[in-house]
C-alpha cells in the first residue's frame, strides 16, 4: 500500500522544557502524566552558560534518561536558544508545563502566549500534584546542603548523586 492510507495517525509530541537541575518528583511526575497523553515526550533541558548548575548538563540528562526509562517513549535532549526552535526541528507542537502556583501562572502565561506568536506551538498547563506543589530544584538543593532529607523529594538515584556532589564542596 500507498499513499495516506498506509501513513497511520500522526505521531503525537509534546516537550517538557526546563532545567532540571536536579529532576525532582513534582518534574516526573507531570513528565510521566505527558508521557500518557502523548506519543512522544521530549524533556529538553535548558543550556545556561550563564549560569553555573550543581549538575553538568550530561550528568542532568543522564539522571532524567535513567529515572524516566520505565515510560520507553520519553527523549531527553539538551538545548540553547528558543524553546519553540528546538520545537520546529522536531515538529513538536506542545509545550506541557507544570504549574503550582498563581505566580507560575503568571509567568508561564506570558511565555505560552510569546511562543504561540513566535511559532503557533500551543501551551498546555498541568497543575501540579499537591503533594508537589511547594517543590522547586532550588529548594531541593538548599535543604540538602544543609543537611535535610529531601529522600521523598526526589528519585533514589537524584538523591545518591545530589548527596555524592553535595559531599564534595
Amino acid at each position: 500500500m500507498t499513499g495516506p492510507e498506509s501513513e497511520g495517525p500522526p505521531v503525537r509530541r509534546a516537550v517538557c522544557p526546563g532545567s532540571f537541575d536536579p529532576i525532582t518528583n513534582g518534574h516526573l511526575d507531570i513528565i510521566a502524566r505527558a508521557s500518557r497523553l502523548y506519543d512522544e515526550v521530549y524533556v529538553a533541558v535548558m543550556i545556561n552558560k550563564s549560569k553555573k548548575g550543581l549538575f553538568e548538563i550530561e550528568e542532568r540528562i543522564d539522571l532524567i534518561r535513567t529515572v524516566t526509562a520505565e515510560y520507553g517513549n520519553v527523549r531527553v535532549e539538551a538545548f540553547h536558544g528558543l524553546l519553540v526552535d528546538f520545537c520546529k526541528q522536531r515538529d513538536i507542537p506542545a509545550i506541557v508545563k507544570g504549574l503550582r502556583a498563581v505566580s507560575d501562572f503568571d509567568y508561564e502565561l506570558q511565555m505560552a502566549q510569546m511562543n504561540n506568536g513566535l511559532s503557533g506551538v500551543e501551551t498546555l498547563f498541568v497543575p501540579t500534584n499537591p503533594t508537589y506543589s511547594f517543590l522547586s530544584s532550588s529548594l531541593v538543593k538548599e535543604v540538602a546542603a544543609w543537611g535535610g532529607d529531601v529522600s521523598h523529594l526526589v528519585p533514589a538515584e537524584v538523591l545518591t548523586a545530589l548527596t555524592e556532589r553535595l559531599s564534595k564542596d
